[in-house]
């Protein structure tokens, strides 16, 4: 089992930038793909951004595409989402996620939410207009 907790949500304004981080802890020995959700007021939660276990692949909802970077460094194991040219409709409390895969599995990548096993506890992002 592994443990997630995301940091570095808080408020910034229209325009600006703001990175994520997706902290995991536990059997960290296993391989995981992982991925960002985001879950707004009133709204489901909604894909965001994936990357795969080997770090290869990455994949973005169109929404975010240009202005949202995912990666990880495996050796802290540690998920990051880097965010620019935030826009009030970026608001949202952030989840990071992570599936175990095997080794035949490295290159996936997983963008529905019912394919992660492991979440964390989210983040807030409130971008001002």
């Amino acid at each position: 089992q592994v443990q997630l907790v995301e940091s570095g949500g808080g408020l910034v304004q229209a325009g600006g930038s703001r990175r994520l981080s997706c902290a995991a802890s536990g059997r960290t020995s296993s391989s995981y793909a992982m991925g960002w959700f985001r879950q707004a007021p009133g709204k489901e939660r909604e894909y965001v951004a994936s990357c795969s276990s080997s770090g290869d692949r990455t994949n973005y909802a169109d929404s975010v595409k240009g202005r949202f970077t995912i990666s990880r460094d495996n050796a802290k194991t540690t998920l990051y989402l880097q965010m620019d040219s935030l826009k009030p409709e970026d608001t949202a409390v952030y989840f990071c996620a992570a599936r175990p895969v095997n080794r035949y599995g490295a290159s996936f990548i997983y963008t529905d939410s019912r394919y992660y096993d492991y979440w964390g506890q989210g983040t807030q992002v409130t971008v001002s207009s």
